[in-house]
């Protein structure tokens, strides 16, 4: 595991809009375990009701969208010829990834912060030319962006977005993904590598191979985390993974979702909600449709 060297990134999935107050619980996809909701159970089971169940709205910040126009633009890189991946390209890309959020949703201008679309385009290009610093997009190849991967073993159904896939001539796998944020200390590093075990089981489980590298490349300081999983760490991983996945199953058959407090506290949406806050919890609207406990 290094801190600093060659990384590259991944585009965003776009959210799924949120259905409204008297349609909570009932619609929507198959309940399944991704990497941001299993972190969320771990954080807080209340926090992953309120997200995964009930799937209240939240508003995204400046930095958050930032980090959405950049994966785009990274994601639609790779589908241009190699000599084409130029910086300019990507800065262009940028730009086209802008307007297309705004069309699809036009109140996104509003969290753009100070200095407006100016100052928020011209982050996005330093983030773009800090990638440029980390890795030569144009020598070669991806084997896939943004790839879905869905996964069922048993009871537990996997479901993410992988940034991106490279795949060597001699056919190692290495598995990228795109932080658009600060690279964590090195006491933090655990948890941003949740993520990626996540990714390389998938991979596991769906090519049969244990990918070689995973490379986590932080786009705001140019740093970059890289680590080697073998496959005994990624069976444990998955004994991980089931116990989360029946802790929910077990608050979502029960309903029983409890807050737990911690400083993350502070960034969350739902204080209004939750009784740690002096806030009261929403009517629970049951387990979504098709669950069975």
């Amino acid at each position: 595991m290094t801190g600093t060297g060659d990384t590259s990134t991944s585009a965003a999935p776009a959210p799924e809009p949120p259905p409204s107050d008297s349609t909570r619980g009932i619609v929507g996809r198959r309940l399944a375990l991704s990497p941001s909701r299993a972190a969320d159970f771990k954080q807080c089971p209340l926090l992953y009701r309120f997200r995964a169940i009930d799937r209240f709205p939240e508003t995204p910040t400046a930095a958050q969208t930032r980090g959405t126009v950049v994966h785009a633009a990274l994601e639609n890189l790779f589908d241009m010829p190699a000599e084409l991946r130029t910086q300019d390209s990507a800065e262009l890309l940028v730009e086209g990834a802008w307007a297309a959020l705004c069309e699809e949703d036009p109140q996104l201008a509003r969290v753009i912060g100070e200095g407006g679309q100016e100052a928020f385009i011209a982050g996005a290009h330093k983030l773009i030319a800090t990638y440029y610093t980390m890795e030569n997009p144009t020598a070669f190849d991806a084997d896939a962006v943004e790839e879905h991967v869905e996964i069922e073993a048993d009871d537990m159904l996997m479901r993410g977005f992988i940034d991106r896939i490279d795949v060597a001539p001699t056919g190692e796998i290495r598995v990228v993904d795109y932080k658009t944020g600060r690279s964590p200390g090195e006491a933090y590093e655990a948890k941003a590598l949740f993520q990626m075990k996540f990714y390389a089981l998938a991979i596991l489980r769906t090519r049969g191979a244990v990918p070689n590298r995973l490379q986590l490349m932080y786009l705001s300081d140019g740093q970059q985390l890289i680590y080697h999983p073998d496959h005994d760490e990624l069976l444990r991983f998955e004994r991980t993974l089931r116990a989360i996945w029946q802790a929910i199953r077990t608050a979502v058959a029960s309903g029983d979702f409890r807050p737990r407090k911690s400083r993350l506290c502070r960034f969350c949406e739902h204080q209004a909600r939750c009784p740690e806050f002096g806030g009261e919890i929403p009517p629970y609207p049951g387990p979504p449709l098709g669950f069975v406990s």
